[in-house]
């Protein structure tokens, strides 16, 4: 995904944006209660660091989190050990959906907004920037952390992408 305020309609501007990995970024460090897989770190680390390059002042903050296949890997660990007979953690309840680590980042950050996951079919930057709007036009957030975040199929992270939306006027 990235970053193209030229398609923000309504009159979004992106406020901050940040990628993960960068140069020298390994493993995004771990989150506690997020066990087994990159995906929720990956998630938090890439939010933080938009986050913290802009964020402070008060503002009702959505969070939107955009990903295809979410958490691939925790989903093939519980599909094998329901499969084997096994008894799954506690924490893969928890994790298993990805409003989880969206609702972490929101309270990590004191972030009062709504709180969305988005499975696109389509392009996810345009799916993602739609909800920024509905969002903000329904008056339900004035900023839109947007995260998109996807993992390969054998569940290695690609990457994410964080952008903080917001400015302009409402329509």
């Amino acid at each position: 995904m990235t970053a193209d305020p030229g398609r923000t309609a309504v009159g979004l501007r992106v406020l901050a944006e940040a990628r993960w990995p960068q140069e020298g970024d390994g493993v995004p460090p771990g989150v506690p209660g997020f066990v087994h897989s990159a995906f929720a770190p990956l998630v938090v680390a890439v939010a933080d660091r938009c986050l913290g390059q802009r964020h402070g002042e008060p503002a009702r903050t959505a969070v939107v989190l955009v990903s295809a296949g979410g958490d691939r890997v925790s989903a093939a660990h519980v599909r094998s050990t329901v499969a084997a007979g096994g008894r799954v953690g506690p924490l893969f309840f928890f994790q298993s959906v990805p409003n989880s680590v969206a609702g972490h980042v929101a309270a990590r950050w004191g972030l009062d907004g709504p709180v969305v996951c988005l499975s696109p079919t389509g392009d996810p930057w345009a799916d993602g920037v739609a909800e920024a709007e509905l969002l903000r036009y329904d008056g339900d957030a004035d900023e839109v952390l947007l995260v998109h975040v996807e993992e390969a199929p054998d569940g290695t992270p690609t990457g994410a992408v964080a952008v903080l939306l917001g400015g302009g006027t409402r329509q």
